[in-house]
């Protein structure tokens, strides 16, 4: 399966951002890709520290997801995208992962682990997803399980574990990643670690800088990077992933079939 990560920096028009990536996912798609991730926030950027957000967030039937539906059928693709998505009426909305398919909305993930970390508080903004059952995401696309984190999720490696438990052998995630020190150092130590402890193919999609880190990466089973992109710009990076290659590494480092505390062996 050749998957796409597009680095894409949103903007507070919805509008502007449908248009943008509409050519983009059809660049996507005539480059080969059969899966598409997109950045968190793609249908409307961040607001300020406290913002809640929920002027430009729409339901699941509005523009945004209606857009990623369409090019979806259009191109017989899987595409993942971050957008806010209203909640009950006089509550913040969801920082929501939509998985768009052949034949309309595949799945939806509410972000779990809001980022309240070093000096922002998303929380005052958003509403957390739950840890149930039906918030832990795997769908199958073209031969592969695939699973869904959002940005801060990375951080918690019992969140990919959970995923791996319930069959992934792919991660994907979009990402605002803040910019700071370390932090660019710390996404890619961090990426890397989810796809070695769970011998899985991970691939992010981030926003550029300067406001964000960028780095949209396409990481291997055995932590070979694949891809990546530069800190800057809107671009777009391309993989193949390969089943033959999870097995190999499953079978020559069997970490998953040889746990002891906690999950299920694999």
């Amino acid at each position: 399966m050749k998957v796409a990560a597009i680095q894409f920096e949103s903007t507070p028009n919805p509008t502007r951002n449908r248009v943008l990536l509409t050519k983009a996912i059809d660049a996507a798609a005539e480059a080969g890709a059969t899966l598409i991730i997109l950045p968190e926030a793609s249908q409307r950027a961040f607001g300020v520290i406290g913002a809640t957000l929920a002027e430009d967030s729409e339901g699941l039937e509005g523009p945004f997801v209606t857009m990623l539906v369409d090019r979806a059928a259009r191109h017989a693709l899987h595409i993942v995208a971050g957008m806010f998505e209203t909640a009950e009426v006089g509550t913040t909305p969801f920082n929501t992962t939509v998985i768009a398919g052949p034949s309309g909305v595949v799945g939806t993930y509410r972000k779990i682990h809001l980022y309240d970390a070093l000096g922002f508080v998303e929380s005052e903004g958003i509403t957390a997803g739950t840890t149930g059952e039906d918030n832990l995401i795997v769908f199958e696309a073209h031969g592969f399980s695939v699973g869904v984190m959002t940005c801060f999720d990375l951080r918690f490696p019992e969140m990919a574990r959970a995923l791996i438990d319930r069959g992934a052998d792919v991660i994907v995630l979009g990402a605002a990643w803040v910019p700071g020190p370390r932090k660019s150092e710390q996404w890619r130590t961090l990426l890397q670690a989810r796809a070695i402890e769970s011998t899985a193919y991970v691939i992010a999609a981030g926003q550029p800088g300067p406001r964000y880190c960028g780095g949209s990466t396409i990481i291997a089973p055995d932590g070979s990077t694949i891809a990546e992109a530069l800190p800057n710009g809107m671009t777009m990076i391309t993989g193949e992933l390969d089943r033959v290659a999870i097995a190999a590494v499953r079978s020559s480092m069997p970490v998953l079939s040889q746990r002891r505390i906690g999950g299920t062996q694999r």
